[in-house]
C-alpha cells in the first residue's frame, strides 16, 4: 500500500474521516496504510513502527469501525474492547484521541490506570463501557475484585508492546490477554519486535498481517541531530539557554532526583518548566502536562517513563540532558519531535567523561550527529538549534512532588526568596523567640530552615518550665 490511498480508501466510514478531517488529517501515513485494510476486515495485525509514526489512529480506526459495526449489547463490568498501554499518559492520551472517534458510534470509553482512587473506574465499568484504555497493573486489580471481567471483549490491543517487555509488564499482559475469547480480533503495535514479543505473537495471534512500515531506526529526514561537547562549568548555562527558547522543549534526565533538581534550577532563571516523573501523583501529571499542552510551560523536564507517554503537537526540541544508556532510549526520547512529518531537533548533552558511551550509543541507533564544542552560552550553534528571542519569566506555579511522611522535602534549606509565602511568617514569629506550629514541609529530618523550627521549640519549651 501507498500513502496516495485515503482513509475511505482503506475502509475508514465517512464519519469517522469527517473527525480526522476536522483535525487537518487527510492522508494516512505508512503505518495506517499498511495496516488499517487488514485490521477494519478483522484480521489479526502485527505492526511495526517507530514513535511518531501515527500507531493510535492505526489501531484506534479499526476498533470504533467494528465495535459500530457489531453493535453489540454494552454490558456491565464487560468491555467490548481492551487497549493495553504502559504508561498512564499514554492512556490519558490516547483516550482524549479516541472519544470524538466514538462520539460518532454512540460507544463509551474510560481509561483504567493507578495512582489515583479506582472508585470513578469502578463505577464506569459497573455502568457499562466498549472501550476500556488500561495500565496492566490497575486492571488486573479490579479484574480480582471483581469490577471487571473480559469475556466479551471483541477487539484487544497491545500497544508499544516493547515498552511493556521493557517494563516487566509482559507477564501481566499475558495473564490479560488469556482471560479475552480466542476467537476476538487482536492487533499488536510495537517500534520493535524483540524482548519476548515474539512468544506473545505465537500464543495469542492467529496467521496475523504483519507489516513494518517504518524502520524504528532514529533516521528520519525531518530529525536533525546534534552533539554539544560542553564543560560542567556551562552545562547547566546551555541547557536553559536552549530551554528559554520560543517553543515546546523536552528535557530529558535518567533519575527522578535529577528530574526534579534540574527543573528546580531552570525555573530559578526564570524558565518556564515543569517535571514528569514517577514520583509525582497522578493528578500533579495531569495538571503539568496540561500546562505543557497548554503552553503556560513551554519546557518539560522527564524521566525516561515519559518518552513513550508524551505525545504533544509541535514539540521542536528534544535535549539529551543525560545521554541515555541504550539505543532503544534514544530513538523514543528523540521521537517526540518530528512526529507526522514535521520538522524537529534532537540535542545531546556530552561532557569529557560520556564521550566514548555517547559514539557507541549514536552509532548503535543508526544516526549521524553533528558534533559541536560549545565552551561558552553565546556560542552561535545555541541560536542555530533553538531560533528566537530567550524568554525569562517569573517562575510559574505548577505541581510538584510532594515528600511523604519522614522524607526530606527537597525544597528546605532554600534562601527566603525560595520559600512559600506561609513560611515567612513562621520564620518571623520564630526570630521574635515564639514557636510555630508543626508543617508538612517540616515534618522531616532537621534541616535548614528546620533545624530553625526546632530550636525555637526548645527556646519556648524551657522558657515555660522556668
Amino acid at each position: 500500500m501507498t500513502t496516495s490511498m485515503t482513509f475511505a480508501d482503506l475502509g475508514v466510514p465517512a464519519s469517522l474521516t469527517r473527525v480526522l478531517a476536522e483535525r487537518g488529517i487527510t492522508q494516512p501515513t505508512p503505518i495506517q496504510s499498511a495496516t488499517l485494510a487488514d485490521s477494519i476486515a478483522g484480521r489479526d495485525v502485527l505492526g511495526r513502527g517507530r514513535t511518531g509514526s501515527g500507531k493510535t489512529y492505526a489501531f484506534l480506526l479499526p476498533l470504533v469501525t467494528r465495535l459500530g459495526r457489531t453493535r453489540t449489547t454494552r454490558r456491565a463490568t464487560r468491555p467490548r474492547a481492551i487497549v493495553l498501554v504502559p504508561t498512564r499518559e499514554l492512556a490519558v492520551q490516547i483516550d482524549a484521541v479516541l472519544k470524538p472517534l466514538t462520539a460518532t458510534c454512540g460507544l463509551r470509553s474510560q481509561t483504567v490506570f493507578g495512582g489515583v482512587g479506582q472508585q470513578p473506574q469502578v463505577q464506569a465499568l459497573r455502568s457499562g463501557v466498549d472501550v476500556l484504555v488500561a495500565c496492566p497493573g490497575r486492571l488486573e486489580d479490579l479484574i480480582d475484585q471483581g469490577h471487571c471481567r473480559l469475556d466479551a471483549v471483541e477487539v484487544s490491543v497491545l500497544d508499544e508492546a516493547d515498552h511493556m517487555a521493557d517494563l516487566g509488564f509482559l507477564p501481566a499482559v499475558t495473564r490479560l490477554l488469556a482471560k479475552t475469547p480466542r476467537n476476538g480480533q487482536r492487533l499488536f503495535f510495537s517500534a520493535t519486535l524483540d524482548n519476548g514479543i515474539d512468544a506473545l505473537v505465537r500464543r495469542f495471534l492467529d496467521s496475523p498481517a504483519v507489516h513494518h512500515a517504518d524502520s524504528p531506526r532514529a533516521t528520519q529526514g525531518a530529525m536533525a541531530h546534534h552533539i554539544l561537547h560542553v564543560g560542567a562549568a556551562v552545562r547547566l548555562d546551555v541547557l536553559a539557554d536552549l530551554a528559554a527558547a520560543p517553543g515546546r522543549t523536552v528535557i530529558f534526565t535518567r533519575t527522578k532526583h535529577r528530574a526534579k533538581g534540574l527543573t528546580r534550577q531552570l525555573k530559578a532563571r526564570g524558565v518556564a518548566a515543569a517535571e514528569l516523573h514517577g514520583d509525582l501523583g497522578q493528578n500533579a501529571r495531569i495538571r503539568n502536562m496540561d500546562a505543557f499542552h497548554s503552553g503556560v510551560v513551554t519546557s518539560l523536564v522527564a524521566t525516561d517513563i515519559a518518552a513513550r507517554g508524551i505525545h504533544v503537537d509541535d514539540v521542536e526540541l528534544v535535549v539529551h540532558a543525560d545521554p541515555p544508556v541504550e539505543h532503544k532510549a534514544y530513538v523514543h526520547r528523540s521521537g517526540r519531535t518530528a512526529r507526522a512529518g514535521k520538522q524537529g531537533t534532537v540535542v545531546t548533552l556530552m561532557t569529557d567523561d560520556q564521550v566514548s558511551d555517547v559514539r557507541s550509543l549514536v552509532r548503535a541507533a543508526g544516526i549521524r550527529p553533528t558534533t559541536t564544542v560549545v565552551d561558552t552560552v553565546a556560542h552561535p550553534i545555541l541560536r542555530e538549534l533553538a531560533v528566537g528571542e530567550r524568554r525569562y519569566d517569573a517562575p510559574v506555579a505548577v505541581a510538584t512532588d510532594r515528600p511523604a511522611r519522614g522524607q526530606r522535602d527537597p525544597r528546605a534549606g532554600r534562601s527566603s526568596a525560595g520559600r512559600s509565602s506561609a513560611a515567612r511568617p513562621r520564620q518571623d514569629q520564630q526570630r521574635r523567640g515564639r514557636s510555630a506550629a508543626p508543617t508538612a514541609a517540616s515534618s522531616g529530618p532537621a534541616t535548614g530552615a528546620d533545624r530553625r523550627d526546632h530550636s525555637a521549640t526548645r527556646f519556648s519549651r524551657r522558657a515555660r518550665t522556668r
